[in-house]
């Protein structure tokens, strides 16, 4: 089963075999952290291949001309990780991988170093970072009214945004445009019917209302 989720994985990604190589070191590190810490929700990771890897990998081709990535409160490395590991040897590729809690990044920064990936890892608060970057992603971080506070320093330096949601995806901007100007739109998730990926092609806070 593995090796045709893996295969599918392939198929539609285009990833040559030293990615595939570098997303089963992920796969078996990542299960083995898990046991020691709570990354992911275990009944997820028998579906690593579709619902971790696919799911993050869906997003280049939504921005097939992006060269650099921040994910805020990357957490497990999704996205993150698996757009790292499909960056590699791409001229200017880079992920910069943030996250609050110290674990979390001794983990990703062990995976940057085992595989060698373009991306820099920061323990820190996303929206005090100064990283300029041409998509900023997060996925399972906050509704989207206190994500885009997170994500608005990225905006201000010329980001877009593209943010994996699952089905409260528009009820989620409905409430985030009582305080936010958004140019936005949401797209299907590829790899579940449920989800959605929300567009952010630009965004200011609203004045409050006297």
């Amino acid at each position: 089963m593995l090796d045709a989720e893996r295969a599918a994985f392939q198929a539609r990604t285009g990833a040559d075999e030293a990615q595939i190589a570098d997303l089963e070191i992920f796969r078996v590190r990542l299960g083995e952290a898990n046991q020691v810490m709570n990354l992911v929700g275990p009944d997820s990771l028998p579906d690593f291949w579709n619902r971790h890897a696919w799911d993050s990998a869906q997003l280049m081709s939504l921005a097939p001309e992006a060269r650099t990535w921040a994910d805020l409160g990357a957490g497990a490395g999704f996205p993150g990780l698996v757009l790292a590991i499909l960056s590699k040897g791409r001229p200017g590729g880079h992920v910069w991988l943030i996250d609050s809690l110290g674990k979390r990044c001794r983990f990703l920064q062990e995976m940057v170093d085992l595989m060698g990936l373009p991306a820099t890892v920061i323990n820190g608060r996303a929206e005090a970072q100064t990283v300029t970057c041409d998509i900023v992603t997060a996925r399972a971080v906050a509704p989207m009214e206190r994500l885009l506070g997170y994500a608005q320093p990225y905006f201000q330096r010329g980001a877009q945004g593209l943010f994996l949601k699952g089905e409260k995806a528009e009820s989620e901007l409905i409430e985030a445009r009582k305080s936010w100007h958004l140019d936005a739109e949401l797209a299907p998730s590829q790899s579940d019917p449920r989800g959605r990926i929300v567009t952010v092609r630009s965004v200011r806070r609203a004045r409050p209302k006297h």
